[in-house]
């Protein structure tokens, strides 16, 4: 068991862990405890009422947060001819074809998102499919693009991509704790939408089934889920 130092255990004894706190009741309470001397993340944690190990039960997609995250990613793109010259001129801090899956199967790891052409993805797989793992592009993700202008626009103001893990919850950023509470609201309520509209069609029962908030040094707090489904609906 993981041992928590007094800092993180007094900042613990402010949370009701019996308690299921509303959307605002749990960012106003957030951002209290996001007191560290640094701009802290605020993360959600979504556990999903579906069964990773199936295929046809996985969620993965992405969704343009309406005020970001805080931090612009670095992206760096696979392709070739004039579409590395778009992904140049759309702002990519790193653009390449085979030269740039050299750098990464050496050992470079110098960007956040990695986007490719579908053309570039046969040669992409063969050579970096099992290092990079879940940072691989993909078209469900929609890293996987010929429209890479308005693909590397979206990610430097905002898009995220979302994945369920291998327990069936999905993990995400919706901000800094410097953002209002009106703001991460908002994310937290765009992020959700996103989630609930990739709901696989074979799922049964609840897909939702628990929701949890907190920043990146503070501790958890559970979220009452049918009060944030309300809010996700008026997005």
């Amino acid at each position: 068991m993981a041992k928590h130092g007094k800092r993180y255990l007094a900042l613990r004894e402010k949370v009701d862990r019996r308690r299921r706190y509303s959307v605002e009741e749990a960012l106003r309470l957030v951002k209290e405890l996001a007191n560290a001397r640094f701009d802290e993340t605020i993360d959600v944690a979504i556990k999903l009422g579906i069964d990773p190990r199936k295929t046809d039960q996985r969620v993965r997609s992405s969704v343009v947060l309406p005020h970001g995250i805080g931090k612009v990613p670095k992206v760096a793109v696979v392709a070739s001819g004039e579409k590395a010259i778009e992904a140049r001129e759309a702002g990519a801090d790193e653009v390449g074809g085979e030269d740039l899956i050299e750098r990464i199967e050496k050992g470079w790891e110098g960007f956040d998102i990695l986007l490719a052409t579908p053309d570039m993805m046969p040669l992409l797989g063969r050579r970096l499919g099992r290092k990079l793992g879940p940072r691989m592009p993909s078209s469900r993700a929609g890293t996987v693009t010929m429209d890479l202008a308005s693909t590397i626009r979206e990610l430097k103001l905002g898009r995220i991509e979302f994945r369920n893990d291998n327990t069936g919850v999905v993990h995400a950023p919706i901000g800094k704790s410097s953002f209002t509470e009106e703001q991460l609201k908002e994310n937290f309520a765009t992020l959700l939408a996103a989630v609930l509209r990739n709901r696989p069609p074979t799922v049964r029962g609840a897909f939702v089934r628990s929701i949890a908030i907190s920043s990146t040094m503070g501790p958890g707090l559970k979220i009452d889920v049918q009060d944030a489904i309300n809010a996700a609906s008026l997005t």
